[in-house]
C-alpha cells in the first residue's frame, strides 16, 4: 500500500488569512500597500523582461494581492 500524500499548503488558506488582514487596516493604510504592491510589480516585471526574475509565481501573487487591496477600497469608498 502506498503512503498517503501530503495535502499541498492551498493558496486559499493564505490569501483568507492575508484578507482578514487586510481589512484591519485603514483606507490610507491601504493605499500605502497598494503602491508598495504597484511598485513591487513594476520591478518584479522588469527583472522578467531582462532574465533576471527567479520566481514567476511571486508577479501572479501580487497582482492578486493588489486586487484584494482594490477590492477593499472600494468597499471602504461604498460604506462611505
Amino acid at each position: 500500500m502506498r503512503p498517503r500524500r501530503q495535502p499541498r499548503n492551498s493558496s486559499t488558506d493564505m490569501a483568507q488569512t492575508k484578507i482578514k488582514e487586510l481589512r484591519e487596516l485603514t483606507s490610507e493604510e491601504l493605499q500605502k500597500n497598494l503602491l508598495d504592491l504597484k511598485k513591487e510589480a513594476l520591478h518584479l516585471r522588469l527583472q522578467q523582461a531582462i532574465g533576471q526574475l527567479e520566481n514567476t509565481a511571486r508577479i501572479r501573487q501580487v497582482r492578486r494581492e493588489t486586487a484584494r487591496v482594490l477590492t477593499l477600497l472600494t468597499e471602504h469608498a461604498n460604506k462611505a
